[in-house]
């Protein structure tokens, strides 16, 4: 099975799930400030990496797992890829879209503007940090929901 755990930038709460689901984070209690900050992908994206599904890694039971920054537009962009997939012959069922945006929270909505659009790096990365933090248990849910499902 093919994962797609997306949200707007892919930085915040798609790679921390996809984290979650590598066995890179926890998924039963909140992790410290430093071992969310050791996530190799994590707010590690370009703005050229919007609209790319990066893969992540593979999970316990050979799944692989992608994150994608698709901006505003999962109306657009998730159909498009489903269409490939089709198209390519592959089985619908072996493609899972995650949304993570509900997870998203206005820190980091404002954390992520203050560090991508006015390059305030050094300021902002705790607020992205601890807002990433503070959403974590939302986040882990949908992974277990994610794993029980596939199971």
């Amino acid at each position: 099975m093919h994962i797609i755990y997306h949200c707007c930038e892919g930085c915040y709460a798609s790679s921390t799930a996809a984290a979650i689901h590598l066995g890179l984070l926890p998924i039963n209690n909140k992790p410290s400030y430093y071992d969310l900050l050791k996530v190799p992908f994590f707010d590690n994206l370009e703005e050229t990496d919007k609209g790319k599904i990066i893969l992540r890694g593979t999970d316990e039971n050979g799944n692989k797992i992608y994150t994608l920054g698709r901006k505003y537009a999962p109306h657009i962009i998730l159909p498009v890829i489903l269409d490939v997939w089709n198209i390519l012959g592959l089985n619908e069922k072996d493609l899972l879209f995650v949304n993570t945006q509900p997870c998203v929270n206005n820190f980091m909505k404002f954390g992520n503007y203050m560090y991508k659009k006015l390059k305030l790096t050094k300021q902002v990365k705790p607020i992205i940090v601890k807002s990433t933090l503070h959403s974590y248990e939302k986040i882990a849910n949908i992974v277990k929901k994610v794993k029980q499902n596939i199971n």
